[in-house]
C-alpha cells in the first residue's frame, strides 16, 4: 500500500480493492494528523511540536487536535498538551508502536500537575527511551487500551497531581503513583505498583498492590461487574476505516486485548458514519444525520449548538476526536438521548453556554422506564465544564433517567479558576442527577457545584471511585445551607427513598476561600441495610472552615489549621453501631 503525504501531515490514500470498490482515507479535517510509518520522522515531529507549542499552556484555548498513527513502528518525542488526543489505529495496542518519549508534563510551575487536564492516549504501545514514561496528570485525562513496555510514573518529580484514569492498559514494569492524590485503575495490569496518598481504587486488576484501606489507602474490587470498553478507530491492511465497539462484559479482570482470544467487538464501517466538521456542521445538519440512523464522528473543534443533538436510534455511536466540544448557545441542552438500547457517547467535552441550560446532557427523557441490562447506554470520557473559558451556566450537568446506564469516566466541573468564575457568575446547581435504576459508574469526578454535587434518586446504583472538591467560593454560610440545621450541601446525596445503593473509594475535599463556612456531611444517605459505603476520606485544604462528618453524623471532623491537619477516614458505613439504631 502506498501513502502520499499532503500538507498538514494528513495522509490520503486510494487503494484498489475490487473493480467496484475503493478504500479511501476519510477527510477528518485540518485538526487531525494521520501518520504512517513511511511518513518522514522530521515531518511528523514538526507537526507534533507545532501543536504542542500551541497547546502546552492553552488551558482554556479554542484549539483541538488529534494525532492518529497507522499500524507500524515510529521513533518520536510525543508531548501531549491540552485538548490533544494521541491514538493508534491498529487492531491491538501492539500494532502501533512508538519508541521514544510519549509524555504528559505538569502544566503549572514547580512540577505541579493539578491543572493538567483534557488529554488522552489510546490503543498503542510505547517503549520509553529511558525506560520510564511520565504521565503527570489530573482530571479529564485518560490512558486507555495502552501497552507500556517499561515503567510508568503518574507525577512529575513528585510535584502534586490530582487524579486520573487508567483502563484496559498493561504496564510491563512498575507504576509509581507518587504524589498523585487519588487514582482509579480499571481492568489494567502491571508488574508492580508503588505509591499511595488519599484514595487509590483498583477494579478488575489482577495484581493490585499489597495492603488495604485505610493504611495504605487502597480500595480493591476483584472483578468489574459490568463494563463496555470505549469505542476506538481501526484501519485494516486494505485501508478500510471503522469504529470498533467492544462488547459488553461481566465479572472481568485484566485487559481485553492480549489474551489468546481477545474480547470481540462490533464493527461500524465508515459508510455508516457521518464525519462532522465544526467549521460547517450545525445542530440541524447533525440531527438530520442522526435521524437517518447515522453514527457521528465529531472531528476536533468547538460545535456551537442552537439546539441539542438528539440521539434517537438504538445502537448509535457518537464519538469525538481530540476533545470535540459541544457548546450550547441558547439555553438548550447540548445532547439528549432516547430511552433506547446500546447508545454510546464517547470522547466529548460539554462546555456550558452563557445562557442557563436547565440540563446539559440528558440520558433518556424524564420518566424513562425501559430496562437495558442486556445492552445498556454507555458514556465514556464525557467531560463537563461550567465557566473557565468564559461565563457558563447550567442547572444540571448530567441527568441520567435511563435504567442500567454505564458511565466509564467523567469529570463534571464547575470551574474554580479562569474567566467568568464567581459565585454569581458560573452558576451550576448539580453536577450529576441519577433517576434511573441499576446505574453503574466507574471514575466519578464531580466538583464545585453550588448544591449537591451528586444527587442519586434511582435504586440499586453503584459507584466505583468518587473524587469531589466542594465549592471553593460560598461567600457566607447563609447562602450555603441545605436546611436550617445543615451546613452546606452534601457532596454525594442518596435520596431517602433509595433502598439499595453501594459505593467504593470516595474522597471529598473542602477548599473554602471565605472564613466560617462549613459542610455538615460530606455524604448523606438513608440508613438502610442495603445502602453501603466502603472506604471514605475527607480532607480540608487551606485553613478555612472544614467538614464536620464523613457520612451522615458518622466520621470525625477534618482539621484544617496548623499545627496538624487531620484527614479522617472511614472503612465501612453503616458501622455495627449505626446499623442497630
Amino acid at each position: 500500500m502506498r501513502f502520499d503525504l499532503f500538507p498538514g501531515a494528513l495522509l490520503c490514500s486510494l487503494v484498489l480493492l475490487s473493480p467496484r470498490a475503493f478504500a479511501q482515507t476519510p477527510d477528518l479535517g485540518p485538526n487531525v494528523s494521520i501518520f504512517s510509518p513511511s511518513t518522514p520522522s522530521a515531518t511528523m515531529q514538526a507537526a507534533i511540536d507545532s501543536v504542542y507549542a500551541a497547546q502546552h499552556h492553552s488551558e482554556f484555548g479554542p484549539q483541538r487536535n488529534a494525532f492518529l498513527f497507522l499500524p507500524g513502528d515510529y521513533n518520536l518525542d510525543v508531548p501531549i498538551g491540552f485538548y490533544t488526543q494521541v491514538a493508534g489505529l491498529g487492531a491491538t495496542p501492539d500494532a502501533t508502536h512508538i519508541s521514544g518519549n510519549v509524555h504528559v508534563d505538569a502544566a503549572f510551575r514547580n512540577d505541579n500537575a493539578t491543572t493538567t487536564f483534557w488529554r488522552s492516549a489510546i490503543n498503542f504501545s510505547v517503549t520509553p527511551t529511558d525506560g520510564t514514561m511520565q504521565w503527570a496528570v489530573s482530571q479529564a485525562v485518560s490512558l486507555r487500551r495502552m501497552h507500556i513496555l517499561g515503567n510508568l510514573v503518574l507525577h512529575q518529580k513528585h510535584g502534586w497531581a490530582s487524579g486520573g484514569w487508567m483502563s484496559d492498559t498493561l504496564v510491563d514494569g512498575n507504576v509509581d503513583s507518587g504524589t498523585q492524590q487519588q487514582w482509579i485503575s480499571r481492568n489494567s495490569d502491571w508488574k508492580s505498583w508503588t505509591g499511595a496518598n488519599w484514595n487509590m481504587v483498583f477494579v478488575g486488576v489482577p495484581h493490585p498492590p499489597a495492603g488495604d484501606w485505610p493504611v495504605p489507602p487502597y480500595t480493591k474490587v476483584a472483578l468489574t461487574p459490568v463494563v463496555r470498553e470505549m469505542p476506538y478507530l481501526e484501519v485494516d491492511s486494505a485501508n478500510h476505516w471503522s469504529i470498533q465497539v467492544p462488547v459488553l462484559r461481566r465479572n472481568t479482570s485484566g485487559v481485553t486485548w492480549n489474551a489468546a482470544t481477545p474480547a470481540p467487538s462490533r464493527t461500524i464501517p465508515f459508510s455508516d458514519i457521518y464525519i462532522a466538521h465544526p467549521d460547517h456542521d450545525t445542530a440541524a445538519t447533525l440531527n438530520a444525520q442522526l435521524a437517518h440512523g447515522k453514527n457521528l464522528l465529531l472531528t476536533p473543534g468547538i460545535y456551537e449548538l442552537t439546539e441539542p443533538l438528539r440521539v434517537t436510534h438504538p445502537h448509535t455511536v457518537v464519538l469525538g476526536l481530540g476533545f470535540a466540544t459541544l457548546h450550547p448557545t441558547h439555553g438548550n441542552a447540548a445532547l439528549t438521548t432516547a430511552d433506547a438500547d446500546g447508545i454510546i457517547l464517547a470522547g466529548l467535552l460539554i462546555d456550558a453556554g452563557e445562557q442557563l441550560s436547565p440540563v446539559l446532557v440528558q440520558i433518556g427523557p424524564t420518566g424513562s422506564h425501559a430496562h437495558h441490562a442486556r445492552n445498556p447506554i454507555s458514556l465514556h470520557d464525557i467531560f463537563f465544564r461550567v465557566g473557565g473559558a468564559g461565563i457558563g451556566r447550567a442547572g444540571i450537568n448530567l441527568e441520567i433517567n435511563s435504567n442500567d446506564t454505564l458511565v466509564d469516566h467523567t469529570w463534571i466541573w464547575r470551574a474554580d479558576h479562569g474567566q467568568g468564575v464567581g459565585w454569581d457568575k458560573n452558576l451550576s446547581r448539580n453536577g450529576l442527577v441519577v433517576n434511573g435504576k441499576d446505574v453503574t459508574i466507574y471514575g466519578l469526578f464531580v466538583e464545585h457545584h453550588q448544591q449537591f454535587q451528586v444527587l442519586w434518586n434511582g435504586d440499586r446504583g453503584r459507584t466505583y471511585f468518587y473524587q469531589s472538591e466542594i465549592p471553593y467560593d460560598p461567600p457566607t454560610q447563609a447562602v450555603y445551607s441545605s436546611a436550617p440545621s445543615t451546613d452546606g450541601w452534601a457532596s454525594y446525596k442518596v435520596a431517602d427513598s433509595v433502598t439499595h445503593h453501594e459505593a467504593w473509594g470516595l474522597g471529598v475535599y473542602s477548599v473554602f476561600t471565605y472564613p466560617n463556612v462549613f459542610l455538615s456531611h460530606a455524604i448523606e444517605v438513608p440508613l438502610a441495610p442495603h445502602v453501603r459505603f466502603h472506604d471514605m476520606i475527607t480532607v480540608c485544604l487551606l485553613s478555612n472552615g472544614g467538614i464536620r462528618h464523613i457520612i451522615d453524623n458518622t466520621g470525625d471532623p477534618t482539621v484544617c489549621a496548623p499545627p496538624r491537619r487531620v484527614d479522617p477516614k472511614l472503612t465501612l458505613f453503616p458501622t455495627p453501631s449505626t446499623a442497630t439504631r
